[in-house]
């Protein structure tokens, strides 16, 4: 097998304040939840980060995870905050409306090589390209990363991970494994790379039946597999087989089977009203408020 058909799914940013997060995600850039789920202990391929305790995963994003690039909101009961690195190069987003809704609500931005930028509760940053935002296609253009060696990259997403050159310079290097999906965009920096605590991950979707080549090629290439393949389980949802990598970055990858994905990330009809549930009774919630006040 030489062919890895991905598909880009989303990325997971670990936020400290979910009501903060959910104003910023739903009210100011207007995404929609899409599902939330709660856990009760930590995961077996470390999604929410090196923590065994309670956490949950919300997914937001402009539409159906079938069809769009979306965001996992990781929450840990209790950690408030994290420590950020430089390792993450921000979002692009082409939506004119998330402008107009940032200045409706006094929502801080700055103009950057003609975007504008919005920092979300946490620190990540989202640059808003001032046109409509598209109906049809997805307004997330690219997700960017930052790496030290953009020819070590190369060669690990282009000719390991066969991901295709949509275009490239000395300084970065945008990817894709379809013109119809969300790009990510690799940019070199000189200092060291940092990932601190609040590192993510970004995943895709590949048929089942090509995670085993995944694995067998990145181990004839001495990469690194975090996580062999292992099935994962979300109560009361489908089972998914995943593969986690780090990149020569350590950017962490993950590869879940498309079959098993496609009915886990079925839209919840009940969506918003689940994950406004837990930020109600949320006990760590109500003391990041009092403290506020």
């Amino acid at each position: 097998m030489s062919l890895i058909t991905g598909r880009a799914l989303h990325y997971v940013f670990k936020i400290g304040n979910r009501a903060k997060n959910s104003f910023f995600f739903r009210n100011i850039l207007g995404m929609k939840v899409l599902r939330h789920e709660e856990f009760k202990e930590g995961c077996e391929a470390q999604c929410n980060g090196p923590y065994d305790n309670r956490w949950s995963k919300t997914m937001v994003g402009y539409g159906p995870e079938s069809t769009h690039f979306v965001f996992e909101l990781t929450y840990n009961y209790g950690v408030t905050r994290y420590e950020m690195g430089n390792d993450f190069a921000g979002v692009v987003l082409k939506s004119q409306e998330s402008i107009e809704r940032a200045l409706a609500n006094n929502y801080p931005m700055t103009d950057v090589d003609g975007k504008k930028l919005l920092l979300s509760p946490d620190g990540y940053k989202f640059y808003i390209i001032p046109e409509p935002q598209p109906t049809v296609e997805d307004p997330v253009v690219n997700v960017g990363l930052h790496v030290t060696n953009l020819v070590e990259s190369k060669k690990y997403w282009h000719d390991i991970l066969l991901m295709n050159i949509v275009s490239e310079d000395e300084n970065s290097l945008l990817l894709n494994y379809s013109n119809m999906q969300a790009a990510l965009n690799l940019k070199q920096i000189s200092e060291p790379l940092d990932r601190a605590k609040a590192y993510g991950r970004i995943a895709f979707s590949v048929p089942k039946a090509q995670q085993p080549y995944i694995n067998d090629v990145i181990t004839q290439n001495n990469g690194k597999i975090l996580t062999p393949l292992i099935e994962l389980d979300t109560p009361g949802k489908e089972t998914v087989r995943v593969i986690i990598l780090a990149d020569p970055d350590g950017h962490e990858t993950c590869f879940v089977d498309d079959e098993g994905f496609t009915k886990l990330s079925a839209v919840e009809v009940d969506a918003d009203k689940n994950l406004d549930k837990y930020i109600g009774k949320d006990p760590f919630q109500k003391e990041l408020d009092a403290a506020e006040e």
